[in-house]
């Protein structure tokens, strides 16, 4: 006999009313299962299509195979009351805020700026709590089926505007060493991806320190934008993660070796971002806030956790990539009802299977 598995394929197991003693099993093993936690009936994000009104799953799909939801740190980035004036005077008296998404909470210590797109649609949103929030029109959409705003599918979008209304906007945002920052304009946003939103961490991030370097070294470049020096040039790079190979501010380290010389070495700045984002993860150590000292690791998780109980930030998910269902729509990502069931065994006690609808 050879190695192999044996299955003997005559067998089979009917659970339901039909073998009445395989069923009470069955039964008995989900009833135990959740009364000790180990199952749940419980929500979670899923690529959706509004049209169709359900999941939308890969054989649904006219593009977008495989694509799945991305999760974000949607950090609330306060404005000062003192900006709501011009195009953005309706909004005076409202708590609001831009919303900027970022997959790395743990460099927030680290702001100096916001970027957004002069020329990108922007509008003011308001959710559920009455916070205005300031996105791109897509990113709403994503997020009035994630249970924000005060009905599903309705983004409560009170305003509209570019993005050249925002330069110049003071914000106080989380975390950030800094206690005032302004929004500055940046040419390279995509305002297909996250929320036309960008914070500005020039300490770790290669395209940061670029951007921030050409406004602060072209002077006509900043006139174009109608930018103030003061807007730029007091702020320095703010060190928050410490990389062994590249010390307390790895972007303009690497920036120097390779020699880039402006926001628009494309090819330069991903090499960049190659060599140091997973550094960053993987050999960072914290130099600011409560875990300081502490590998990056570890504590980012903890630090996500921190800003979401503080109310400063929420969670926020939208498709990897665009999917189009059959039906010719474009997804989300919603919070939709589903069976997530944790399988225990004691050589794998946190394995989490989620359950298609």
């Amino acid at each position: 006999m050879d190695d192999y598995p044996q299955v003997d394929w005559r067998r089979s197991f009917i659970t339901t009313d039909h073998n009445p003693f395989y069923d009470a099993f069955v039964r008995w093993q989900f009833n135990t299962l959740k009364k000790i936690g180990k199952v749940i009936k419980a929500k979670r994000m899923a690529v959706y299509s509004p049209l169709d009104g359900q999941p939308c799953a890969d054989h649904d799909r006219a593009s977008g195979e495989g694509v799945g939801p991305q999760e974000y740190v949607l950090i609330k980035m306060r404005v000062y009351d003192e900006c709501l004036v011009g195009e953005l005077a309706p909004l005076a008296g409202k708590n609001v805020f831009l919303a900027a998404a970022t997959l790395r909470p743990e460099t927030m210590y680290g702001q100096t700026n916001c970027w957004i797109l002069p020329d990108g649609d922007y509008g003011a949103f308001e959710m559920a709590n009455g916070d205005v929030m300031v996105m791109c029109d897509r990113a709403a959409r994503n997020l009035s089926y994630q249970e924000r705003t005060k009905a599903e599918g309705d983004t409560g979008k009170i305003l509209s505007f570019k993005g050249a209304a925002l330069i110049g906007c003071a914000v106080k945002s989380p975390l950030a060493i800094l206690e005032k920052i302004y929004c500055l304009p940046m040419l390279t946003i995509l305002m297909g991806k996250g929320t036309g939103v960008v914070t500005s961490v020039p300490s770790d991030s290669p395209d940061d320190f670029m951007a921030l370097s050409d406004l602060k070294a072209k002077k006509a470049l900043r006139e174009k934008f109608g930018v103030l020096d003061e807007w730029v040039l007091p702020f320095d790079v703010v060190p928050c993660v410490r990389i062994p190979e590249f010390g307390d501010a790895c972007a303009p380290i690497v920036c120097e070796q390779l020699k880039i010389q402006s926001q628009n070495d494309k090819a330069k700045l991903e090499e960049a971002k190659h060599r140091t984002y997973l550094k960053g993860f993987t050999d960072g150590v914290m130099l600011r806030g409560v875990y300081e000292g502490e590998p990056v690791k570890i504590v980012k998780p903890k630090i996500r956790d921190l800003m979401l109980e503080s109310g400063d930030a929420i969670v926020y998910s939208e498709p990897e990539k665009q999917v189009m269902s059959r039906s010719g729509d474009e997804c989300v990502v919603a919070l939709t009802d589903q069976v997530r069931s944790i399988h225990w065994s004691p050589y794998d006690p946190v394995r989490v299977v989620n359950a298609d609808p």
